[in-house]
C-alpha cells in the first residue's frame, strides 16, 4: 500500500512522528502538502473529500481509511510496519506510551504558548516565563524519569521487548527537547543514561539515518512544536 501523510509543510509538528514510523519501515508514502501545498489539507478539514472528518493534522490516508491524531496513526501503523510487537498487550502499552509522549509534547508546547495558539509569543512572554520555569524544573524530570524507568523495565535497551514505534517518538522527543530546551537537558544527562542511549541508536539506524541526513528533515524552528527562546531556557 502507498500511504498518503498529510501534514503542515516547513515544520515537523506532529506530523514528525508519524513520519519517523514511514522512514524507518522504509514505506511507500506520499508527503501530500510537500508536493501539492498545504491546500490540499484544507481541503480534508473542509469536508470535500470522502471519509472521516479530520480536525487537523496529521492525519494519514490508507486506501479507504482516513486516520487522524498520532497515537491512532501510529497505532495503525505499528502492526503493519512491524513496529509494535506482537500480541494484544504490547500493542495497548505502545499506545499508552505514545499517549504520554503526547502529553509531554502538549506541555512543550505550552511553555511558549500558555495562553492561546492563536496569539503570537511575544503576546505572551511574561506567562511564558513562567510556565516554562515549571516546565523545566517540575514537568520535564518527572516525564524523562519515567520514560527511563520504562527502558530499565524492560530489556533497558527500548521501551518495549523489542524496537518499535515508540523508540522512534522517544528519539523525536529528546532531539526537539534538546532544541527547545539545551540547558534544562544538559542538566538532566546523567539522570536519563537510558534514554540518551535509545534515541542514539535510534539515530543510527540506516533509514533513520539517512532520512536525518536529507532534504526531507525540516529542521527545528521557531514555528513548530519545540522552539527555543532564551528567556524559557536560561544557562542557570
Amino acid at each position: 500500500m502507498r500511504y498518503e501523510l498529510y501534514y503542515w509543510t516547513g515544520i515537523q509538528g506532529r506530523g514528525e512522528f508519524v513520519r519517523l514510523a514511514l522512514e524507518d519501515a522504509g514505506a511507500d508514502y506520499l508527503d501530500v502538502a510537500r508536493k501539492r501545498g498545504d491546500k490540499a489539507i484544507m481541503n480534508y478539514l473542509d469536508g470535500m473529500h470522502d471519509g472521516a472528518l479530520p480536525f487537523a493534522p496529521p492525519f494519514l490516508k490508507a486506501g479507504r481509511l482516513v486516520i487522524a491524531q498520532t497515537g491512532t496513526i501510529l497505532a495503525y501503523l505499528g502492526p503493519r510496519l512491524g513496529l509494535v510487537p506482537g500480541g494484544e498487550a504490547a500493542e495497548f502499552h505502545a499506545q499508552q506510551l505514545q499517549q504520554t509522549i503526547g502529553d509531554v509534547v502538549m506541555e512543550a508546547h505550552d511553555t511558549h504558548h500558555p495562553i492561546a495558539a492563536s496569539q503570537y509569543y511575544e503576546e505572551q512572554r511574561a506567562p511564558a516565563r513562567k510556565r516554562a520555569k515549571v516546565f523545566r524544573e517540575e514537568r520535564l524530570p518527572k516525564f524523562l524519569l519515567y520514560f527511563e524507568s520504562v527502558i530499565e523495565r524492560g530489556n533497558g535497551r527500548q521501551a518495549l521487548s523489542r524496537h518499535s514505534y515508540v523508540d522512534l517518538s522517544l528519539f523525536q522527543l529528546v532531539s526537539g527537547l534538546d532544541y527547545a530546551f539545551p540547558y534544562a537537558m544538559q542538566r538532566m544527562r546523567g539522570r536519563i543514561p537510558r534514554l540518551r542511549a535509545l534515541a542514539e541508536r535510534v539515530a543510527d539506524r540506516p533509514n533513520i539515518a539517512a532520512y536525518l541526513q536529507s532534504a526531507r528533515r525540516v529542521a527545528f524552528n521557531e514555528q513548530g512544536i519545540f522552539r527555543h527562546y532564551r528567556a524559557l531556557d536560561p544557562a542557570s
